[in-house]
């Protein structure tokens, strides 16, 4: 199975942008649909983007989609979560993950431990 490591999270102010990455072991990641989840304090963790395994199609949290973008690298087994003008309320936990829909409601199988941003005003 599919083990997924995050990285790139970090303290920064409003305004400017970030970008994580996410890199997959254990299984060619060309197999799986990518997503990005986050999880703030004291919330439910709720979908952020998605990505098929080509990168033709993508999904993203209607609120997001403006600042954020998903891609990926299946050269390099590696995807990434690009944010833009971060605001405070973007602060929380972000999880990768893998799964077979894009649909988030179908689930998706696989986690990585996730990566802290924190965006202060």
């Amino acid at each position: 199975q599919v083990q997924l490591a995050e990285s790139g999270g970090g303290m920064v102010q409003a305004g400017v942008s970030l970008r994580l990455s996410c890199t997959a072991s254990g299984d060619d990641m060309s197999r799986y649909v990518m997503g990005w989840f986050r999880q703030a304090p004291g919330k439910e963790r709720e979908f952020v983007a998605g990505i098929i395994w080509n990168g033709r199609t993508t999904r993203y949290a209607d609120s997001l989609k403006d600042r954020f973008t998903i891609s990926r690298d299946n050269a390099k087994s590696t995807a990434y979560l690009q944010m833009n003008s971060l605001k405070p309320e973007d602060t929380a936990v972000y999880y990768c993950s893998a799964g077979m829909y894009l649909d988030p409601k179908l689930g998706y199988d696989y986690w990585g431990q996730g990566t802290q941003v924190t965006v202060s005003s």
